[in-house]
């Protein structure tokens, strides 16, 4: 058996006087001193409470007076009994239990003793434990004369005793770190004399579990560990109010908590190690080597959990702190975050998202910003992979409703039935459907719904609380407003685009005016010279160099410009013999004419040829030619064309086999004017072709695939063929199908 603890057993069945030397004798004066010292700050105290009754409040102050008059008691026993006297054990027992009452007069100073519920549950388990030492201790002076009984009894008390010091250690922590910077002032050094008295217990009964019994020189030394105790309590009364602080981050508080939990871990498998010795020599071994094994295996399956990562962080910050944000470090993250730049950075809607996800610790989410109708289309994704968005996204109601009321959804109450604001009708089915969705944050800058960012579902998820939804609301005001600043800045740089635009057509203008006077001053001068054959040949040349120059500059202005019979009235054309027009306009290139059904549309004759023709030369650019073979038996075609009839509807197809374009482009920049992937390009031909086309009341669309080609469909009003010019330009289409010219490169196929 433990030989320590059977010698304290003698100590506790007799009692017994120290040596007056050698540490017994140190540990004799040593607790008189301790004795000495915590009297004379509990009159101390007694005699400044009248004077200072805002410094040592009430309840708080009666408590801490008591506990030092207790603890003096105590130390006088050890100092005249020893300390492993019947009396020094029990009043021991009602030092921890009355420093445990001071504990809790602390909590309840600041209020927390009644919002968080652990406080109290765990100081009377505590005060349970200590309150058996007693028994323990008559038990061992009863079985005094039976060693191994004794000894049983005695290891049972230090267990307990490990159990209370650990507890209040884990209470005074909560008390420092939980308490407000006016609060802190006040506990700081009442938690430190409190951690150096129970810290000192801890490694002293550590060391007589695990050794071989309480070490003669710990024991000694505790009067001392008593003394220092007493000491920084006085300093704390003479401090108090003072401006020096102590704040330690969230990150010490639990690397702090980590050591506990580990301390507590070790106790855990000694306490099991031994319980496991006891079964005998046998199976011993086995069993303890199983257990470890076991143990082992468990820490590692679990520990690496992000779920379980997730649920000690979301627990540790709802028990542990009055808060669950740590506000200046999500501050500086959020300001890390969104203030990266550079062309490897991602863009600012993707990091408008990646802020919203960190707060909350979301794997994933998406941004949707209102189109030109007021519904409400992906503008970013981050980290979200599988998602697959209907064609209409969040309609225009939901919007108006994000728009008015501002609401943070927790999706996971409205699929629980719960509708608190009418948000059910504002969240669509689909995202209901959506299992990794979890929350809706709009994003609203001066009462204007900027966008609308959903959060894909944390690894441990939880229900969003009033702090939850204040962080959420203030950070997407915030986000917001970078948001709606970046929109004005590309709207100011496409000002700035249409300024220097409109640079070049008075260049053009000046051309034109240059051209005007030659011709007027040419006609001027015919009246008089016409007879004159070098004059004629002049005028030859003169006319040829203008109307090589005008036509180069119409070329221009058409497909620049924003001409094209803007003005002219809508009137019926067939639009076969205008896809005629347009395929002859580029000679030399592989256009083919396909599937042509003879129609006719209400529209304008020149704007609709400047649409396609604006269409034809970008699939032309698009297009390596060569790059597509319709069939093995004829040259590839570059581009075709199409005509068709689909409802109410002349449906013209434009398809190419180029190089494609991908949907983040097409969404983002393709109806974007003076957005350009070729060298000099203004970038405004597809803006200005689906302007001209919505300005026909129709509609144009466009599919694509990288490496596969483009599709451009322009949708018009159809109208019947009533008059006979019309119905002549029809038939005329169905004979489409002559043989190419000699020499010439355009290819048609009869429809």
């Amino acid at each position: 058996m433990n030989a320590g603890l059977v010698r304290g057993a003698g100590d506790l069945a007799g009692g017994g006087f120290p040596s007056p030397f050698g540490w017994e004798g140190f540990g004799h004066w040593a607790n008189a001193g301790a004795a000495f010292c915590c009297a004379l700050v509990a009159v101390w105290l007694m005699q400044r409470r009248p004077r200072e009754a805002d410094a040592v409040a009430g309840a708080s102050g009666n408590a801490e007076i008591a506990a030092l008059w207790v603890s003096a008691s105590w130390a006088m026993a050890a100092a005249g009994l020893g300390t492993g006297a019947l009396a020094t054990g029990i009043g021991e027992s009602l030092r921890n239990l009355t420093w445990l009452w001071v504990t809790y007069t602390l909590f309840a100073r600041d209020g927390r003793h009644a919002s968080m519920s652990p406080v109290r549950p765990m100081l009377i388990v505590l005060a349970l434990l200590e309150l058996f030492q007693p028994a323990l201790l008559l038990l061992a002076w009863r079985f005094s004369d039976v060693p191994a009984a004794q000894s049983s009894v005695l290891q049972i008390v230090v267990t307990f005793r490990l159990l209370v010091v650990i507890g209040a250690l884990v209470m005074v922590h909560n008390l420092y770190v939980g308490a407000l910077g006016a609060g802190r002032s006040l506990v700081r050094w009442t938690c430190a004399a409190l951690a150096l008295l129970w810290g000192y217990d801890l490694n002293y009964y550590t060391i007589a579990y695990l050794g071989s019994g309480f070490p003669v020189e710990l024991t000694a030394l505790r009067g001392v560990a008593l003394v220092a105790f007493a000491n920084l309590l006085a300093i704390g009364v003479v401090r108090r109010g003072s401006t020096t602080r102590l704040s330690p981050s969230r990150a010490v508080a639990f690397q702090s908590l980590s050591l506990i939990v580990i301390g507590l871990y070790l106790i855990v498998m000694v306490g099991a190690s031994r319980s496991l010795a006891w079964l005998g020599a046998g199976p011993a071994h086995l069993v303890q080597l199983a257990f470890a094994f076991g143990s082992t295996a468990l820490c590692l399956a679990f520990l690496p959990s992000a779920r379980l990562r997730g649920w000690l962080k979301v627990t540790v910050a709802k028990h542990f702190f009055q808060h669950r944000y740590d506000y200046r470090a999500e501050w500086l993250r959020f300001t890390e975050t969104i203030g990266r730049a550079g062309s490897a950075e991602p863009a600012l809607p993707e990091r408008v998202v990646k802020v919203l996800a960190d707060i909350t610790d979301s794997p994933c989410g998406f941004l949707m910003t209102p189109d030109e109708s007021g519904m409400l289309a992906l503008a970013a994704c981050w980290q979200w992979r599988t998602l697959e968005l209907p064609a209409e996204v969040l309609p225009r109601d939901a919007a108006s409703f994000f728009e008015r009321n501002g609401f943070i959804v927790d999706l996971d109450v409205v699929r629980r039935g719960v509708d608190h604001d009418g948000e059910r009708a504002a969240v669509p089915g689909w995202l209901l459907a959506e299992e990794r969705a979890w929350a809706i944050v709009p994003l609203l800058h001066f009462g204007r719904l900027v966008g609308v960012v959903v959060l894909g579902r944390p690894s441990f998820a939880r229900t969003l609380d009033w702090e939850d939804f204040d962080l959420l609301r203030v950070v997407g005001r915030q986000l917001a407003s970078y948001l709606a600043e970046q929109a004005s800045h590309q709207a100011l740089l496409e000002a700035a685009r249409f300024e220097d635009f409109n640079r070049r057509i008075a260049f053009v203008m000046h051309d034109i005016k240059n051209l005007a006077s030659q011709l007027g001053l040419l006609a001027h001068n015919a009246a008089r010279h016409a007879e004159n054959p070098a004059f004629r040949a002049d005028m030859l040349v003169t006319l040829r160099n203008a109307s090589e120059r005008l036509t180069a500059l119409l070329a221009r202005l058409s497909r620049y410009g924003a001409g094209g019979g803007a003005g002219d009235a809508p009137a019926p054309v067939a639009i076969p013999p205008l896809l005629e027009r347009v395929m002859v306009g580029y000679p030399g290139a592989r256009i083919a004419i396909d599937a042509v059904e003879p129609c006719a549309a209400l529209v304008s004759a020149e704007t609709l040829e400047q649409v396609l023709r604006h269409l034809v030369q970008n699939a032309l650019d698009a297009t390596e030619p060569g790059q597509n073979a319709l069939d093995a038996t004829e040259p590839g075609q570059d581009v075709v064309l199409r005509a068709s009839v689909a409802g109410f509807e002349a449906v013209i197809e434009v398809i190419d086999y180029g190089c494609g374009m991908s949907p983040e482009f097409m969404r983002n920049s393709l109806f974007k004017p003076f957005v350009s992937t070729k060298r000099g390009g203004f970038g405004i031909g597809a803006f200005e072709a689906r302007e001209l086309v919505r300005a026909m009341r129709g509609r144009l669309e466009v599919e694509s695939r990288e490496g596969l080609g483009s599709r451009f469909v322009v949708r018009l009003p159809l109208v019947c063929p009533d008059d006979l010019s019309l119905r002549f330009d029809l038939a005329q289409s169905r004979r489409i199908g002559n043989p190419p010219e000699p020499g010439g490169r355009n290819q048609r196929k009869v429809a």
